[in-house]
């Protein structure tokens, strides 16, 4: 044997899983197809790395079995991120809705911690390796892998596959996970772009287009879920952390609902102002809450150089229906290209909740984004991927 255990990914699970392989004594490879180790981390956050939230739980997971993320959340916990990090002098600061960035360090520093530590402990990273192979024998595999030209091969009696999801190919993304899964019989749920923009075209486009750049607070929501964050113009549609969000709950030819004004009533708001001074524009009224640009472009749809105290029933109507109602159909999305993570992926029934071992091949664990447990945005997918590289950890 060449190792305990070989894992394949040196993203957030294969480095948390060979860390904590190492407290216990067990030694691992990690080969990763990438010239680096952790390129997904480095990057997340815009390079600052939102690494866990305070409020993950299994509810902000998509999964076939919404139940199947509880056991690794009870063995790792958010409370586990925090001392573990901090251990190693990265501490949390909140930004928002319990989003964890590293307090005065950023996406390297988490890097280089697990890089560190993999050398302290003797776990070795093979980077710019590409699996050709995985065989199984009596009681171990080997991997088969190419790197510099040349077949290489390790024995072990444990595989962790950890190699994510198909989203940022430039990043290295690989479906490499998903063909070994199909290769063995394993069942795939339907694989998706989620946390993605979505695109609007045809007669709409234009009026999206003219808005790019500009973000507003909304509620969005569909007939599944709803969230209360900003969303993003842009000239392709729109984008931001709401529709980041919603994106992953959409289907192709749904409408998605906006209520651009979540913590007012328009109607309420005109009727005010029609007691105190009837002569307010009712563009006036609306610049005191979005900027001049959304205003004006909201004069397709109300008569915005009308006085409030002049609006007729309909046309409050139409106001109300626009600023509370607003529907969209988008397109489609922009793809694995500007998706964050993945939906779908390994069938969670094909899989131990409690060791993430699969079932049908003893000794072979999947973690991390290749399963299909999807988080929400927000440091959600990297709480999935620390518990599930330390669960992991415990079985090898």
């Amino acid at each position: 044997m060449d190792a305990d255990a070989i894992i394949i990914g040196a993203g957030a699970c294969g480095l948390m899983c060979a860390v904590q392989a190492g407290y216990l004594g067990k030694k691992v490879i990690i080969l990763e197809k990438g010239s680096k180790a952790g390129a997904k981390i480095l990057i997340s956050g815009g390079g600052r790395c939102n690494y866990t939230n305070l409020f993950a739980t299994d509810e902000q997971f998509i999964s076939g079995n919404k139940h199947f993320s509880k056991s690794a959340f009870t063995q790792w916990t958010v409370a586990d991120t925090i001392v573990f990090f901090e251990t190693y002098g990265i501490r949390g600061k909140e930004k928002t809705l319990g989003q964890l960035f590293p307090e005065d360090k950023n996406a390297k520093a988490i890097v280089d911690l697990f890089a560190g530590l993999c050398e302290e402990m003797g776990q070795e990273i093979r980077c710019d390796t590409d699996i050709t192979d995985i065989i199984k024998e009596e009681n171990s595999y080997t991997v088969v892998y190419q790197r510099s030209g040349k077949e290489q091969r390790l024995r072990a009696g444990k595989v962790v596959i950890a190699t994510g999801g198909l989203p940022i190919p430039k990043m290295g993304a690989t479906d490499f996970a998903l063909r070994f899964a199909r290769k063995n019989g394993l069942n795939i749920i339907e694989t998706a772009p989620a946390l993605v923009p979505l695109t609007i075209t045809g007669k709409e486009e234009d009026w999206y287009a003219q808005l790019s750049g500009n973000s507003v607070f909304v509620e969005i929501s569909n007939e599944r879920i709803s969230f209360e964050e900003n969303i993003l113009f842009t000239h392709w549609g729109l984008s931001g952390p709401a529709v980041l969000q919603i994106s992953s709950y959409w289907r192709a030819g749904e409408t998605i609902n906006i209520n651009l004004m979540p913590q007012e009533d328009i109607s309420e708001l005109i009727e005010e102002e029609r007691k105190f001074n009837g002569k307010t524009l009712l563009s006036t009224l609306l610049n005191r809450y979005y900027a001049k640009k959304f205003t004006d472009a909201l004069g397709k749809f109300m008569p915005l150089g009308k006085q409030v105290a002049s609006l007729t029933k309909s046309e409050m109507e139409a106001i109300h229906t626009t600023i509370h109602l607003f529907r969209v159909k988008p397109a489609g999305d922009k793809g694995y290209d500007k998706a964050e993570v993945m939906r779908g992926g390994i069938d969670t029934a094909e899989l131990s909740s409690k060791t993430l071992e699969c079932k049908k091949l003893p000794g072979v664990y999947f973690g991390g984004e290749c399963v299909d447990v999807t988080g929400w945005l927000g440091g959600y997918n990297f709480q999935w991927a620390w518990a599930c590289g330390f669960v992991i950890a415990q079985g090898i």
